[in-house]
């Protein structure tokens, strides 16, 4: 089930076609601005159409178990960057509860089953209190949200400064402290990042490192509970806690992007991810920088063949590798115009809103900040 974190400038109906263009399976969005504290109510004719444009996609069905153990597809929504549940300061800690019950209400109008949000940064406290605030966020929001379907994701982050989530151990701490506050174990789960996974120092290199990766995993946190993964490479090394994505087989899980193969890629975490059994139903989105190829191809769709071409069977899904097309020549300009050259407009996919063509850290706010002023997070090339 492969997909990829799509724009919806204009509406959120574009993302699905855009998803259906590229011949995905599943689409993972924001449901508003992720810039932004506030938002409108989703229009009630908007929920309508979703709803029935995912039923026609067939988007709405398989994946893992959503909180009443139904199957309702892949589709993932991804919360503001604005959150931190973890915040020491109440008045940015208030400000995320109420941003995070938004974003869990408007999963469960539209149907969605699962939102990932990243756990938070403790900043000036500690990491057992961060944890702990995370946590008592969670009773309240679960009080606000009784009996809803949506699965909250906990991501996997780099463990960047105080980044929490970064060992796996401190996922699993934070889970059990959920459902310890909560008693509610379906409603918690995993999203896990091949690129945060790697830039936190879990080798994704090999197959082996990969595997043994995913072991500790399953030992610590239980590969039943991941229900989103993000695919992406590194452009940092393992162990950098650099967040920055990069295409399939071009950072430093799959590549160098210069003797690429398919072999290669086998030979990598994705190989081990794509192929795991625990994950045959689970969705994988790319959050890889949304651009056009050399050749006019949308990177995602290069990118989503080459994961496809991992599968036994599927080897003939490998994509040609993307060939760089020259403009013909134009004359020099001469005299003074006053113009200025052209950019080519691209024929790809939209951007991921609030991003420019890689992930860059979050710098989590301390203070309280003013409505919709919320700082922006450069991120996932779309």
């Amino acid at each position: 089930m492969f997909g990829s974190h799509l724009s919806i400038a204009g509406s959120m109906l574009n993302a699905l076609d855009d998803a259906r263009r590229l011949g995905f399976d599943t689409v993972q969005v924001f449901t508003k601005n992720q810039q932004q504290w506030k938002a409108k109510p989703l229009d009630p004719g908007l929920v309508k159409d979703w709803h029935a444009r995912t039923a026609e996609l067939g988007f709405d069905r398989g994946g893992p178990k959503d909180a009443r153990g139904r199957h309702r597809g892949g589709i993932t929504s991804h919360a503001s960057y604005l959150i931190n549940l973890a915040a020491p300061a109440d008045a940015l800690w208030r400000q995320s509860i109420d941003l995070m019950t938004d974003e869990i209400e408007r999963c469960e109008q539209l149907g969605i089953p699962f939102l990932v949000h990243h756990p938070g940064a403790f900043t000036t406290s500690s990491l057992d209190e961060g944890l702990r605030r995370i946590a008592d966020a969670y009773a309240e929001l679960f009080s606000r949200t009784k009996g809803y379907a949506t699965v909250s994701c906990l991501e996997g982050t780099v463990g960047a400064g105080s980044q929490i989530g970064g060992p796996f151990e401190e996922l699993a701490r934070l889970r059990s402290l959920i459902i310890e506050k909560t008693g509610q174990p379906d409603r918690v789960g995993f999203c896990l990042d091949t690129c945060h996974v790697h830039a936190a120092g879990y080798d994704l290199s090999s197959a082996a490192s990969a595997k043994a990766a995913l072991s500790r995993f399953d030992e610590l946190c239980g590969l039943l509970h991941v229900r989103v993964w993000h695919i992406n490479d590194s452009k940092g090394a393992a162990g950098s806690h650099l967040d920055r994505h990069d295409h399939i087989g071009h950072g430093t899980i799959g590549g160098p992007a210069a003797s690429l193969t398919r072999d290669r890629l086998l030979d990598s975490g994705f190989g081990t991810v794509v192929n795991h059994p625990a994950f045959a139903h689970v969705p994988k989105h790319l959050e890889t920088p949304k651009e056009d190829a050399p050749d006019g191809r949308a990177w995602d769709s290069i990118n989503v063949a080459r994961l496809r071409s991992l599968r036994p069977g599927e080897e003939s899904q490998w994509p040609a590798p993307p060939k760089v097309i020259e403009a013909p020549k134009t004359p020099a300009r001469t005299g003074k115009s006053g113009g200025k050259p052209g950019k080519p407009s691209g024929t790809g996919v939209r951007r991921k809103e609030g991003s420019g063509t890689s992930r860059t850290p979050t710098k989590v706010q301390q203070s309280k900040p003013k409505a919709g002023s919320g700082r922006r997070k450069p991120r996932r090339g779309n």
